[in-house]
């Protein structure tokens, strides 16, 4: 009786020490400074409520989950049906489901709204982690390579068919991470730039649609239209750069509260977020992302086998791509592509494709590298597909 007491005393233990907490704090901060940042403090704030319901119950979505034993993601069969169903999804969109603002991206059910591109990018990071870790002693054959990219490059035409660019160019951004990640020939690295180059010309010439176009020729030539398609980006700028050195104050940023910043409770809150707060809160916010990639790669090496060392240098990339392309389109330096910053921006599918896939990561941390030390052997050579 005492033995089975102190064993069930050490497994929750060892289960409450399984969570990241350096990693959950830094995710509540910079999900704080986003919901502060969207918070009008005045009159009815619907956002700002929500907002906080959403990262309160996916706070503990994110350390529930972490609780579950993930080997069974290692299994050919799991990741194969849950791609298949990826493409299923993605194919009712299309077929099915009315645009909104342009883009059939949403699933509408009374007054919620689901975006399944969102948790299918943790699910491409899953299918091309399983790939790349059986094969990564081979992995500088470029026919892995064509192949891992067949994978991305479905997903990818179908969240860009949408259309969704912004999503789109996240997944290919996660596809060549891995890519990089696992190791590959220079002279393959510069074929997929120039592949990538060609793809885009066609692209343009004969998918882009117009205002596609105007987006990428205003960030060509950001003051030619000032009024009419460059609007965003111009006011974008012009509310970060307002900020200066100490911000303007929390709730005294002109451009987000006098609606000159449109959808900064989303695509543009680093634009919002920077005039408040300026330079000095632009830094710290910096910061605690770095914090966030840093715990991430710190789990994602003790993972028992390549497949769970490679799924969290998937979800550093993947934070890493959102953050850098809404950073770039918030300051002039990327296209305005709709991209939310993680943890941020407001909404509630990218907060459960970001929680979930920092809960899954802890979950693997559970069975790290130095307990199973068989399954790597295992791992590298190909036993127990």
């Amino acid at each position: 009786m005492i033995e089975d007491f102190r064993r069930n005393i050490t497994h929750r233990f060892a289960s409450f020490f399984s969570v990241d907490w350096i990693l959950m704090c830094a995710v509540f901060l910079v999900a704080a400074a986003g919901m502060v940042t969207m918070n009008s403090f005045v009159g009815s704030n619907f956002q700002f409520e929500k907002q906080l319901l959403w990262v309160f119950i996916m706070t503990f979505f994110s350390i529930g989950i972490s609780f579950i034993d993930f080997r069974f993601l290692r299994r050919t069969g799991v990741l194969v049906a849950l791609f298949a169903s990826s493409c299923v999804v993605l194919l009712v969109l299309l077929g099915f489901v009315t645009a909104t603002k342009g883009a059939e991206s949403w699933f509408k059910l009374g007054g919620v709204s689901f975006q399944p591109s969102d948790p299918i990018k943790v699910i491409l990071i899953l299918v091309l982690a399983k790939y790349f870790s059986r094969r990564h002693i081979e992995i500088a054959n470029i026919r892995h390579i064509l192949v891992s990219g067949v994978y991305a490059f479905i997903i990818f035409g179908l969240v860009f068919l949408q259309p969704d660019f912004g999503s789109a160019i996240i997944m290919f951004c996660i596809w060549l991470g891995m890519v990089l990640v696992s190791g590959i020939n220079k002279k393959h690295l510069f074929a997929v730039f120039l592949i990538g180059a060609l793809v885009f010309g066609g692209l343009w010439v004969g998918v882009f649609k117009d205002y596609q176009k105007n987006r990428i020729m205003n960030f060509i030539h950001p003051l030619a239209d000032i009024r009419g398609t460059g609007y965003n980006a111009y006011q974008s700028t012009v509310a970060v750069g307002s900020g200066q050195i100490l911000g303007k104050g929390v709730g005294y940023g002109t451009q987000s509260r006098l609606k000159f910043l449109p959808e900064y409770e989303t695509d543009f809150i680093f634009a919002a977020f920077a005039e408040e707060w300026g330079y000095v809160g632009v830094m710290l916010l910096f910061v605690l992302y770095g914090v966030i990639i840093w715990r991430v790669l710190a789990n994602a090496v003790r993972g028992a086998t390549n497949f769970e060392i490679l799924f969290g240098c998937g979800v550093a990339i993947l934070f890493i791509s959102h953050f850098l392309v809404h950073i770039g389109m918030n300051i002039g330096l990327l296209p305005v592509t709709g991209v939310t910053v993680p943890f941020m921006s407001y909404g509630g599918s990218h907060l459960l494709t970001e929680f979930g896939a920092i809960g899954l990561l802890m979950g693997m941390r559970r069975y790290s590298r130095p307990a199973h030390k068989d399954s790597a052997r295992n791992e590298i050579v190909g036993v127990g597909a």
